[in-house]
């Protein structure tokens, strides 16, 4: 069964629907029922935890150096700063994470604008 078998209008929604919920949910679920099990410093939560940041890392950086759309029309110098800044925020007024996002949007749109 592939993505273009059925010529019904609903396939390609329904393909979606269960391709990308089984791929995500079922994982939710088995960290829900084996998560609440394990003591918050064990080695395989350590990991998971490491490999769900540098996942994040990963996004954050092909955004940063390798956008598409609207975003790759930016400078990169531009959408380096706005994080750095951001970044340095986050780190100097609590560790609060809409502290560094706010002041990264604020001054990317503000370099966009001097520009």
């Amino acid at each position: 069964m592939t993505f273009s078998s059925y010529e019904a209008w609903w396939w390609p929604f329904a393909f979606i629907l269960v391709g990308g919920w089984l791929a995500t949910d079922s994982w939710r679920y088995l960290g829900v029922v084996f998560g609440g099990r394990m003591a918050e410093d064990s080695e395989l939560l350590v990991l998971v935890r490491a490999v769900a940041t540098a996942l994040v890392a990963g996004v954050v950086g092909n955004l940063i150096f390798f956008p598409t759309g609207a975003l790759a029309t930016t400078p990169v110098w531009i959408r380096v700063a706005a994080v750095a800044v951001g970044f340095a925020a986050y780190l100097a007024l609590g560790r609060k994470i809409i502290v560094g996002i706010v002041v990264a949007e604020a001054l990317f749109a503000a370099l966009l604008l001097a520009i």
